[in-house]
C-alpha cells in the first residue's frame, strides 16, 4: 500500500478542533514541522498534545501555542517557550506534567496496548500525592483543576505508582527515511520520542527528509515498521533549528604557537 500523500495541508486536513496529537521530538531536535506548519494553517483548535516539550516561542509547537490553539499539554519539560509559562499561569492551557521516562512509558504502552503499568518514579512527592496545579483561574492565582493522587501498590518490598497509557487521535512524526509502505529509519537522537509517539496515533502521519522505494531500507535497518503509519509526505531536510547554541570563546579556540 503506497502510504504517500501529496502535500501536509493534504496529510493533516481532518484533524479536528478538540484532537489529541502526540507529536514526536526533543527539545527542537526531530520535530516534525511541516506537519505543525501545516496544522497551523488549516485552522484547527482546542488541541490536546502530548509531546515532550512545546518547541520554543516562534517554532515548533510554539507556533500553535502562539496562535491559541492548544488547550491542554502532556509534557516533561517546559523551559524553553514563555509564552508557554505565559498561558499556564494566567488560566489559558492546562498542563499535564509527568516524569520524562514515565511519558515515554506511557506513550510505549499505549502503542502496545497495554493499558496501565506500575513504575517507581515520583513515589513519595506531589505525583503520588496529587494537587499538582495543571489548570489555574484565568488571571491566575487560585488552582481550578489539579492531579489527582495515584494508585501505589508494593512489589518486593518497594512502592510503586500506577500509570495510565496514552493514546492519541493523532500521532504527528518526523523521520530521515521512510519508503512508501510507511517503514521508517530515524537519524541518531532524532529518534527519540518519534517511533513512540507514532505507536501511540490511531491515524500516523510521518514526515520524511528521504522517500524511497519499498525495498530499499534493509529489514533489519527498520527502526518502525509500516504497520503503525498511515499517512507520509516530503519533507525539506534544511527546515532544521538549533534549540541553543554553545560556542568556546575565540580566545580559547586559538591554538597555541
Amino acid at each position: 500500500m503506497d502510504k504517500v500523500v501529496d502535500s501536509a495541508a493534504h496529510a493533516v486536513e481532518d484533524i479536528p478542533d478538540g484532537a489529541t496529537l502526540a507529536v514526536g521530538g526533543f527539545g527542537l531536535c526531530g520535530i516534525p514541522s511541516t506537519l505543525i506548519g501545516a496544522l497551523v494553517e488549516s485552522g484547527a483548535s482546542g488541541l490536546r498534545v502530548v509531546s515532550n516539550n512545546c518547541g520554543v516561542d516562534d517554532w515548533g509547537l510554539g507556533l500553535l501555542l502562539r496562535a491559541g490553539r492548544i488547550a491542554r499539554m502532556t509534557s516533561s519539560y517546559v523551559g524553553e517557550n514563555k509564552e508557554f509559562a505565559r498561558q499556564y499561569l494566567s488560566g489559558e492551557l492546562e498542563v499535564e506534567l509527568t516524569p520524562q521516562g514515565t511519558l515515554a512509558e506511557r506513550l510505549r504502552a499505549g502503542g502496545s496496548g497495554i493499558p496501565a503499568f506500575f513504575t517507581p518514579a515520583g513515589v513519595g512527592t506531589q505525583i503520588e500525592e496529587g494537587g499538582l496545579p495543571w489548570r489555574y483561574a484565568p488571571g491566575g492565582g487560585s488552582v481550578t483543576v489539579a492531579s489527582p493522587p495515584k494508585e501505589v501498590r508494593e512489589f518486593g518490598g518497594r512502592r510503586y505508582l500506577l500509570e495510565e497509557a496514552i493514546t492519541a487521535d493523532f500521532a504527528l512524526v518526523r523521520a530521515e527515511v521512510a519508503d512508501r509502505h510507511g517503514n521508517l529509519v530515524f537519524h541518531s537522537a532524532a529518534r527519540n520520542f518519534n517511533p513512540l509517539c507514532a505507536m501511540a496515533g490511531r491515524i500516523t502521519l510521518v514526515e520524511a527528509e528521504r522517500i524511497v522505494e519499498p525495498g530499499e531500507i534493509p529489514p533489519d535497518a527498520v527502526h518502525l515498521p509500516g504497520v503503525y503509519v498511515d499517512r507520509v509526505i516530503a519533507a525539506d531536510p534544511a527546515d532544521k533549528r538549533i534549540e541553543r547554541r554553545t560556542v568556546r570563546p575565540a580566545a580559547l579556540s586559538a591554538p597555541e604557537n
